[in-house]
């Protein structure tokens, strides 16, 4: 969803640095603390994970009919990096599927978050429902990239074209379709964990807005 300066943007000033949990923890010199850089492996191939209950305990996140997201290149060929990528795919669309519903408490974001990202990205939608949006439109992900720390951790950085998508009013269902800017493209850095339910977390989220890498 859009995130670049908006009439609301006193409203959302009090967030700022929240821009999807890009405050949520910094990296450190340990193997717990890594979360993706540029030097991860490069993926593969276009596939968009599933977001829906298909599969035994995973939450609902059915978008609305005018919201949708692509997953490209977000499937190496390896079944084990694949199932961390879907995971973090998961995890983005958690945010989104909690701010269409207006829940800064969502379920799914406890499922596919937890930790700093989890903290930061409830602050962030809560911002955005107390501010009376949600938004409309579709977001693009693209040049995922992996880093398989161990058994149980893992990086994963990808890109975000925010181009076509557009804050909306909540109440007046109004769209506003301002121009894109660099700001429309977004570079996500994002540390996994493994839990006990054999979901791949994401412990840590960091954004850049306007990256080079990410830019056309």
């Amino acid at each position: 969803m859009k995130r670049r300066p908006l009439p609301v943007a006193a409203a959302l000033a009090a967030t700022a640095c929240l821009l999807l949990a890009a405050c949520g923890g910094a990296d450190g010199s340990k193997d717990n603390d890594k979360i993706a850089g540029a030097g991860a492996e490069n993926s593969t191939a276009s596939a968009s994970p599933s977001t829906s209950a298909g599969d035994d305990h995973r939450p609902d996140m059915t978008l609305p009919s005018d919201v949708k997201e692509t997953f490209e290149g977000w499937k190496t060929g390896d079944s084990a990096k694949d199932a961390i990528l879907a995971d973090a795919g998961r995890a983005q669309t958690a945010v989104t599927y909690a701010v269409t519903r207006g829940d800064p408490r969502s379920p799914a974001l406890s499922f596919y978050q937890t930790a700093t990202a989890l903290a930061g990205s409830q602050d962030w939608v809560e911002s955005i429902v107390d501010a009376g949006l949600t938004y409309s439109g579709s977001v693009r992900y693209y040049a995922a990239r992996i880093s398989v720390f161990d058994d149980k951790s893992a990086g994963v950085s990808y890109c975000a074209d925010e181009s076509k998508a557009f804050n909306k009013n909540r109440k007046t269902k109004k769209v506003d379709k301002v121009p894109a800017t660099s700001d429309s493209y977004v570079l996500y850095s994002t540390r996994l964990e493994l839990n006990d339910k054999g979901v791949w977390q994401t412990t840590k989220l960091r954004s850049e807005r306007g990256n080079k890498a990410c830019t056309p």
